[in-house]
């Protein structure tokens, strides 16, 4: 019996029975973590461009006054505290603002439609590089080569994509590049999950302490109704 995932409602697991019991299980706990990661991911992400989107909004209201998205932005943190503790700051906020006017097409609102390849940590790193033809190249080297926010960054800062592009012989920059990066390219789930920001994000407290088994099913029995919820309370165009 194969059981696969057929539309937007269908199971989140899928599943092939290959009459070996523990491989079986793997597979099902696999697909389960995979789903849960990139289903978190997705949300954050989405929700951090939505708050961006809604603060260039009402900045368009200062009729190009320069301090007046400072402003907004102080106020909100102020309020958005007290409302959910922590988790707003200045900085934050300024950073959700820096991410929709980076990656304004990241997300298209009138047709629902999400371009979604990396986790929040890789798209706040790429906040740093101001030159668009290079934070794209980054953000799909990124993605098609797997790799990780450290891998991600020393690239950034060692000037990996200007070196390339200046190189007539470009595969002694790229093993350069591959012998300094010999940690693993795809980001640990599970550390992504653990995160505090993750954490805090899933409504978990910091100061409790979870077991992988724990979390992992909390996050997976939670999270129709958590997206349910976000879908609803970012749905405002």
């Amino acid at each position: 019996m194969d059981l696969e995932k057929k539309d937007n409602n269908s199971m989140i697991i899928k599943y092939q029975n290959t009459d070996n019991v523990v491989k079986d299980i793997c597979s099902i706990i696999e697909s389960a973590r995979n789903y849960a990661y990139k289903s978190v991911n997705i949300a954050l992400v989405e929700r951090n461009w939505f708050i961006g989107y809604r603060i260039a909004e009402e900045e368009l209201k200062g009729e190009n006054r320069a301090d007046y998205g400072t402003e907004i932005i102080k106020k909100l943190s102020k309020e958005l505290n007290e409302e959910y503790r922590k988790g707003f700051d200045y900085r934050n906020l300024y950073y959700y603002l820096k991410f929709y006017k980076m990656f304004p097409n990241i997300l298209n609102t009138t047709c629902s439609k999400s371009n979604i390849l990396l986790s929040w940590s890789h798209y706040r790193t790429l906040l740093q590089v101001e030159d668009v033809k290079a934070r794209e190249w980054y953000a799909k080297e990124t993605a098609e080569q797997t790799w990780s926010v450290r891998t991600l960054q020393r690239n950034i800062s060692s000037q990996y994509y200007y070196r390339l592009l200046k190189s007539q012989v470009k595969e002694p920059v790229i093993q350069e590049m591959r012998e300094k990066n010999k940690e693993q390219y795809l980001m640990n789930k599970l550390e992504f999950i653990k995160n505090p920001l993750i954490a805090e994000f899933l409504g978990f407290s910091l100061e409790d302490t979870y077991t992988e088994t724990e979390l992992e099913t909390s996050i997976i029995n939670n999270l129709q109704k958590f997206l349910m919820e976000l879908r609803k309370r970012i749905c405002f165009c």
